[in-house]
């Protein structure tokens, strides 16, 4: 792939992301992708690895379940032939709770044939976790 289609798949991703456009993301996903999303797994059940698009998107059917989308906004891209970063400001309202959760995400991708093959997110999951539980944690 080349810088300017991985540019236009990620492009196409976050918006499709952004809209709530399910269908759209699945096609951008590769059937046999690597997908981590790096946090506690005790409050956020949708994080860890997964192995394949059916798990990818069970994972983001996981987040929809629990939190309600309210803003994703991709602040910096950097692509690199068929690698990209993205740090975005993100803001989740908990379902169970009505609390929103405002936070940054950095996400590391690898394109293929205009789909995503690898997937790994990193947020400051302390600071997510604490907004999660709606309490600061003792040290």
């Amino acid at each position: 792939m080349s810088q300017e289609d991985t540019r236009t798949a990620v492009t196409d991703l976050y918006a499709a992301y952004a809209r709530g456009d399910a269908n759209r993301v699945a096609e951008l996903i590769d059937d046999d992708v690597d997908w981590i999303i790096y946090g506690p797994m005790q409050i956020f059940p949708f994080a860890g690895h997964r192995q394949g698009k059916i798990a990818a998107l069970e994972a983001l059917g996981a987040i929809a379940k629990d939190y309600q989308l309210e803003r994703y906004l991709p602040k910096m891209m950097v692509v690199d032939g068929d690698h990209a970063a993205v740090m975005s400001d993100v803001a989740f309202k908990q379902r169970a709770t009505g609390r929103t959760l405002s936070f940054h995400i950095a996400d590391f991708m690898r394109f293929q044939n205009g789909r995503i093959v690898e997937f790994r997110e990193f947020a400051n999951t302390f600071d997510v976790v604490e907004q999660a539980i709606g309490r600061t944690i003792a040290i």
